[in-house]
């Protein structure tokens, strides 16, 4: 965990970073992270070096040779700054953009790395705080990145990128990837879900990967991220090298306009939390998406790109906007049957309006499904998430001390107050009853389960509020709050008709 100490040094490092002119949290993050990289290569180096003396062998694959060697960061850190910056500057920096040393996804998205720290005091900052951090601390390393990617917020727009962590952790713990899964988030942004996909595993399954094959898959072959930002995509490498992922699949890709053909039915599990920017042009979609269904809607594209990038039995837990789940469009409609009917609904879990503050107030839910090609759809189960252990405004903050926060607190079991302020451990457990006691609880709970044939009659329609209660309720005797839901859920029905009807007009 990072202490009060260390992130009072993050933030000083980073006001330094805005007094030199360096403004953009993407920009500081790069600019840490390939410096981190360097001293990464460095300790692989010291760790080859060390290996050659004990076998008395010459050292196998060297990073650094006789004349790179001044370029390592335990070198060109006991320069005087000016002479450190014009090191990195001027040697480190080209040496890295065409390292071939290491054959990995990192030395690929390093080779556009742009060094814009342009003052020797702040290189020096920056410098003497990584020099600090016991960086071969698996748990600092990836407590400090996930520190500096929590700032990304405050770009505005950039943080699109950005989910919380508790939810994160949330949908991986309830998906439970094990250690033969290929996993798959194809907006991948900062590689989050991939990053807490990989904690988990090596947390759960530790002994399965210390065998060498398994461990080879674990680091090449299980996580796959594509994005089309070069900026998310270099940070999402270098997140999971944060993380101990050696060589992941991270790349290039617009996953929307591209065919998935040469993907199709690769991965046994997706987790994402793609952005929803509305709508695109017919010819900018990929035709075989178009195919499963018509439409402009991009998270309802991002829907059918998932169905058809699952193998037959893999599961997904995506992120999507309310209007997918009351949707009344042709294309709404189609889909939500798709999923329901042709492959297996497992859950829908409600979030509360706030969980995307600051930068986004949007109400949204997690879809849970198995695409199974064969349907199998018995019954869904729904949860209405009205607290995540954060307050629900733009300050988002905490709400109950760090043990009682996120999936699983690390003190156990809450208190009914405690679940009042933080339902997720409740999620949790009660996801692993939806096929037992799940069943028999009444619709005025917090979580149901719902018939499949229910799901039908009513139109396919996935809202939490269509089934809570009674189906047929009177609108006099709903809640002042249930009234303002359905109100908000009508206006969001004739938004998506209006922009429906001008995809149809233009």
């Amino acid at each position: 965990m990072i202490t009060g100490e260390l992130k009072s040094k993050i933030d000083r490092v980073w006001d330094a970073f805005w007094s030199g002119g360096i403004s953009n949290p993407l920009e500081v993050i790069e600019q840490i992270t390939y410096l981190m990289f360097i001293r990464r290569l460095d300790d692989l180096q010291t760790a080859k070096e060390n290996r050659a003396n004990r076998t008395g062998r010459p050292i196998e694959n060297p990073i650094y040779t006789t004349e790179t060697d001044r370029l390592r960061w335990s070198r060109f850190t006991n320069e005087a700054p000016e002479s450190m910056l014009v090191l990195v500057r001027d040697g480190a920096f080209p040496w890295l953009r065409n390292l071939g040393g290491e054959d990995s996804t990192y030395s690929h998205h390093m080779k556009d790395a742009r060094f814009t720290i342009t003052t020797a005091n702040l290189l020096a900052k920056v410098v003497d705080m990584l020099d600090e951090l016991p960086i071969g601390d698996r748990d600092v390393k990836g407590d400090l990145y996930e520190y500096m990617l929590g700032k990304i917020a405050t770009a505005g727009h950039n943080g699109q990128f950005r989910t919380p962590r508790h939810i994160i952790r949330l949908m991986v713990e309830m998906t439970g990837p094990g250690p033969k899964d290929e996993i798959c988030d194809p907006a991948c942004g900062t590689a989050g879900f991939l990053v807490a996909s990989a904690e988990y595993v090596s947390r759960t399954h530790h002994e399965a990967l210390l065998e060498p094959e398994q461990r080879r898959h674990f680091n090449e072959s299980m996580f796959h991220g594509f994005d089309f930002d070069s900026t998310m995509l270099r940070i999402g490498s270098m997140n999971m090298l944060q993380h101990e992922v050696e060589n992941p699949d991270i790349r290039y890709r617009d996953s929307l306009a591209e065919s998935a053909a040469g993907e199709a039915e690769r991965y046994s599990l997706i987790l994402a939390n793609p952005p929803f920017s509305g709508s695109l042009d017919y010819d900018a979609t990929a035709k075989d998406l178009q195919q499963v269904v018509k439409t402009r809607s991009t998270e309802l594209l991002f829907l059918a790109l998932f169905l058809r990038l699952l193998k037959p039995g893999g599961r997904a837990a995506v992120i999507v906007p309310d209007g997918v789940l009351f949707g009344s469009t042709k294309a709404h409609k189609e889909l939500r049957k798709i999923i329901v009917e042709d492959h297996k609904l497992d859950a829908v879990v409600s979030l509360p309006g706030g969980v995307f503050k600051p930068y986004a107030g949007v109400s949204t839910a997690i879809l849970f499904f198995t695409k199974t090609n064969s349907g199998g759809t018995d019954h869904v189960w729904f949860y209405e998430v009205t607290a995540d252990g954060l307050s629900l405004d733009d300050k988002r903050g905490p709400l109950l001390d760090e043990d009682r926060l996120g999936a699983v607190p690390e003190v156990g079991a809450l208190t009914t107050a405690e679940h009042e302020k933080n339902n997720l451990p409740d999620v949790l457990r009660r996801w692993n009853l939806r096929n037992g006691s799940e069943k028999g609880r009444a619709r005025t709970d917090q979580s149901f389960c719902v018939p499949r044939e229910e799901i039908a009659a009513q139109g396919y329609d996935l809202s939490i509020n269509r089934y809570k209660e009674t189906v047929q309720e009177e609108v006099e005797h709903r809640s002042p709050a249930q009234i303002m839901d359905e109100l908000a859920r009508i206006e969001t029905e004739i938004q998506l008709g209006m922009s429906e009807l001008k995809g149809m007009l233009g």
